[in-house]
């Protein structure tokens, strides 16, 4: 009886949990749109199919014990950091792009902020210089620092969250401290099995994923430049765009770092195993 009081309330906490993570989702999702003043009907459909679908995708994701497209869904706090970071980012970049019509005390703070850091880091080659070149060419003064303003919080945001990870990394000694871990749920994509040393396809992947997330701040930039000849530029009026597009640029490079990060965690981790397993094996095989 009591194992199936347990079991029933595994299940409930599994579905409730569920369920809070696709609310925040539609939270995510939606923010620009709620928030911003003058969004066409079209436009907020469009939102709220979006959340809809990314709503249903989260819910049945972490409803099911089998693994499916999350990495490390049972393994706090590496996505918990990701999607704080990603909606700070969004919700600040919301603020700055809503207070150029309604300011306010916080929107200007905000926007002062960002003001601060984008002139840091405005340099050439900088990825903020290269953001902000991503631009039409016949664009004014006020786009040109608008976007300066944005690069600088979401780059700003993306480094503090890289640094609240490696903070929790270190205090949680994760991942040894979460429980046993499971590659097969925590890494769909790779595959054990495939050939070669474990360990050594995971510090690989981590340099791919180090190395990723150093180039991409400089990458997208001139891909948004060179797609924009076949689909046309950075809508200037649209500031749902232009939010979705800044924090994309800050948030998937630190998601890389961050990858990169945990997966040579987990290559240390198995590494520190094998040699207690090879400790243990040599104590058994000694003569008494």
């Amino acid at each position: 009886m009591h194992g199936q009081f347990e079991g029933k309330w595994t299940v409930v906490n599994r579905v409730v949990g569920a369920f809070v993570r696709a609310i925040l989702v539609v939270a995510l999702i939606v923010t620009p749109s709620m928030m911003l003043p003058n969004v066409s009907p079209d436009s907020a459909q469009v939102v709220a199919l979006v959340a809809l679908f990314g709503a249903a995708l989260t819910f049945f994701e972490y409803l099911s014990a089998y693994p499916g497209l999350v990495e490390f869904r049972d393994a706090p706090p590496f996505n918990r950091v990701r999607f704080l970071s990603l909606f700070a980012t969004i919700f600040l970049l919301t603020i700055i792009c809503k207070g150029a019509s309604e300011p306010t005390i916080i929107s200007e703070f905000v926007t002062a902020v960002g003001a601060l850091i984008g002139f840091v880091l405005d340099f050439p080659y900088s990825p903020v210089r290269l953001m902000v070149l991503a631009l039409p060419e016949n664009s004014g003064d006020y786009h040109v620092n608008l976007m300066r303003v944005c690069a600088g919080i979401s780059y700003l945001s993306s480094l503090i969250s890289l640094s609240i990870f490696l903070l929790l990394l270190q205090q949680r000694r994760w991942p040894s401290t979460s429980g046993s871990f499971n590659v097969w749920i925590n890494l769909p994509t790779f595959d054990p099995t495939a050939g070669g040393d474990v360990v050594s396809r995971l510090k690989r992947d981590a340099r791919v994923n180090t190395v990723l997330g150093f180039a991409l701040p400089f990458v997208i930039p001139f891909v948004l430049q060179s797609a924009s000849n076949l689909f046309g530029a950075i809508a200037l009026g649209n500031y749902q765009s232009m939010i979705w597009t800044v924090a994309v640029w800050a948030f998937l490079p630190s998601s890389l770092f961050m990858r990169g990060i945990a997966m040579h965690r987990i290559a240390h981790m198995i590494e520190g195993k094998r040699r207690q397993a090879y400790a243990a094996s040599d104590l058994e095989h000694m003569p008494a």
